[in-house]
């Protein structure tokens, strides 16, 4: 237990420091916009095709951890699928709601993998944001062409997005240059090393500093539909086909972190491109961050 929360108490500290940080102006708006871009095309990138690169992928199960993590986030889409009537809420709001069923915030995540396991937890969740970084985009594009405004976006529409990814394709890079033997000179791999130390720290700032606390206010039924079916049902979901896959240790542990972890910003961002009721997903987000902080650590007692 206490190697869990010395774990994961550094992370949501960072994340609440950054909160404050923004909303007592410490730094100027003007910086988190940066900052988050940088995090996302260059320093998490760097860490993960540094720690993939160099990972021993061949004695990790790969595939049993890609399933049961692609196979539990249908299973938690499906669930708030079938909740919907029960909701009694309007196709926009829904579409909140299913994505922050499913959509799991990566910097999280690999910053808890990190801390926990270093490098080779790094490389076990890369393999989950690999598979499911991309079902959640398709999923959750088809849910607001479903019940939202959104327009049916087309192939490329569907595709494009997923292609130019830099965490996907960061994944991409450091697996091909595991698996062909290339590696990594030793002066890239150490300039990869010193990018990715910045990736965290400014991430979980970022994260922080991009919470709506009075979000909170409207808080409901779908926001608690929503975050019982990120932080509980999907986490559950991992765990029992991780066993039935025949995974164990780290493995399962890695995958119950990925699925339990609080709905990324990026769905806010499509909710506003696309009809879907922004400001719901905003307090969802916000809910589920917070609501993470203890139901994280308690999962990985638990089962991780």
């Amino acid at each position: 237990m206490l190697t869990v929360l010395g774990a994961i108490v550094p992370v949501f500290l960072l994340i609440v420091l950054g909160q404050q940080m923004r909303a007592r102006r410490f730094l100027d708006d003007g910086f988190w916009a940066p900052a988050e871009k940088l995090t996302y095309y260059v320093t998490f990138p760097a860490l993960l095709v540094g720690s993939i690169a160099q990972a021993d992928l061949a004695g990790l199960p790969v595939l049993e951890l890609a399933v049961a993590a692609a196979l539990a986030t249908i299973g938690a889409a499906a669930l708030s699928v079938a909740l919907k009537p029960v909701l009694g809420i309007g196709g926009p709001a829904f579409t909140s709601v299913l994505q922050g069923a499913m959509r799991p915030n990566t910097y999280v995540g690999l910053a808890v993998a990190a801390s926990l396991w270093q490098g080779p937890g790094v490389t076990m969740t890369a393999i989950c944001v690999a598979v499911v970084v991309p079902l959640v985009n398709l999923l959750s594009v088809l849910g607001m062409v479903r019940w939202a405004a959104g327009e049916a976006p087309g192939w490329r529409g569907l595709v494009w997005p997923v292609l130019k990814n830099p965490l996907i394709n960061a994944c991409l890079l450091g697996i091909a240059l595991n698996l062909s033997g290339l590696g990594l000179p030793s002066a890239v791999a150490a300039l990869l090393k010193i990018l990715g130390a910045a990736a965290l720290p400014i991430g979980l700032l970022a994260v922080g500093a991009g919470l709506d606390i009075a979000a909170l206010r409207r808080t409901g039924a779908p926001v608690l539909v929503a975050s019982g079916l990120k932080l509980v049902a999907l986490p559950l979901l991992a765990f029992g086909l991780a066993i039935h896959l025949g995974l164990s240790g780290m493995a399962v542990g890695v995958a119950v972190l990925y699925c339990a972890l609080p709905c990324s910003a990026s769905a806010y961002v499509l909710a506003r491109q696309m009809g879907g009721d922004a400001p719901l997903m905003a307090n969802i987000i916000t809910a589920q961050t917070l609501l993470a902080a203890g139901s994280l650590p308690l999962f990985l007692v638990l089962f991780g």
